[in-house]
C-alpha cells in the first residue's frame, strides 16, 4: 500500500510557504535537465516565484516566526534533559537567519535586477511567448553550452538560498508540532476542530484506492471529505464508504 501525505494551510502565511517551498523544488528540477528546451520550464517558476514575491511581504511574516522560535527554544532551554549542543545550534542559526533577512534586500531583487532576466520576463506571460521570433536573446541563450547554462541557473538559485533556507526551517518546526493520529471518515466525510495554535492540517492516506482528501475551513474548525479520483460522468465524486487515514493538526 502507497502512503501519502497531503498538507492543507489554514492561514495564509502557511500557504503562500508552502507555495514557495513548491516553487524552489520545481526550479531545482528545471535547473537539473540537460535539454535546452526543457529548461524554459525553470523560467517559467522563477517568474511565478518572483510574481508571489512581489504580491506579499512574505520576509516580514518570516522574521515574526523566527522571533517566535527563539523564544520557545530559549524556554526550551530551561528544560532539564534537553540536549543543549543541538538546542544551542539551532537557536544560532535561527538568530543568524533573522538578522540576515532584516539586514537583507527584498526576496527576488537581484532576479529583478537582471538584465537577461528582465529582458524575457514578460513574454512568459504570453502563451507561447518563448518562441525563438518573439524572444531570439532567450533562443541565443538556449544555444549555448550547458554547462554555461548550469553556470547562469545556479548563480541565479545562489539568491534565493536565504528564502529557501528560512522557509525550510519555518515549515520543519510547524510540521513538527503535529502527531499523526489514526481517525476513520464516516462515508468518506470527517470534521474537525482547530485549535488556536493549528495552522496545517496533515492527511496521510492510501493512493491505491482510487481516492483523495480535499479540505474546506479556517483556523476553527475544518471538514476532510474523501473524493473519487476518476468518478463516472453523472455520478458523485464523493466516496460513500468509511475511509481509514491518519491526521496531524499542526
Amino acid at each position: 500500500m502507497s502512503d501519502t501525505v497531503f498538507e492543507f494551510p489554514l492561514k495564509e502565511k502557511v500557504r503562500n510557504y508552502l507555495r514557495i517551498e513548491q516553487l524552489i523544488a520545481q526550479l531545482k528540477s528545471g535547473a537539473s535537465v540537460p535539454s535546452a528546451q526543457l529548461q524554459l520550464y525553470f523560467f517559467d517558476q522563477l517568474f511565478t516565484l518572483l510574481d508571489l514575491f512581489e504580491r506579499i511581504d512574505i520576509r516580514t511574516d518570516i522574521i515574526k516566526d523566527l522571533d517566535a522560535h527563539e523564544k520557545n527554544l530559549r524556554h526550551w532551554s530551561e528544560h532539564p534533559n534537553i540536549d543543549a549542543s543541538a538546542l544551542k545550534q539551532t537557536l544560532d542559526t535561527i538568530v543568524a537567519m533573522r538578522e540576515k533577512l532584516k539586514l537583507g534586500k527584498k526576496f527576488g531583487t537581484e532576479l529583478k535586477e537582471d538584465k537577461f532576466l528582465a529582458s524575457i520576463r514578460q513574454r512568459f506571460a504570453i502563451p507561447g511567448g518563448a518562441c525563438s521570433f518573439d524572444l531570439p536573446n532567450l533562443h541565443y541563450w538556449l544555444n549555448q553550452s550547458q554547462p554555461y547554462r548550469q553556470d547562469e541557473m545556479k548563480q541565479w538559485m545562489m539568491t534565493l538560498i536565504s528564502v529557501e533556507e528560512t522557509i525550510s526551517i519555518c515549515l520543519s518546526f510547524l510540521r513538527e508540532r503535529g502527531t499523526f493520529r489514526s481517525l476513520t471518515a464516516s462515508n468518506g466525510f470527517y470534521q474537525g476542530v482547530a485549535e488556536d495554535k493549528n495552522e496545517l492540517i496533515r492527511v496521510r492516506c492510501s493512493v491505491d484506492e482510487g481516492f483523495y482528501p480535499t479540505l474546506s475551513g479556517n483556523k476553527y474548525r475544518f471538514a476532510l471529505r474523501f473524493m473519487v479520483f476518476d468518478a463516472e460522468p453523472g455520478k458523485s465524486a464523493s466516496v460513500d464508504e468509511d475511509v481509514s487515514f491518519s491526521l496531524a493538526a499542526c
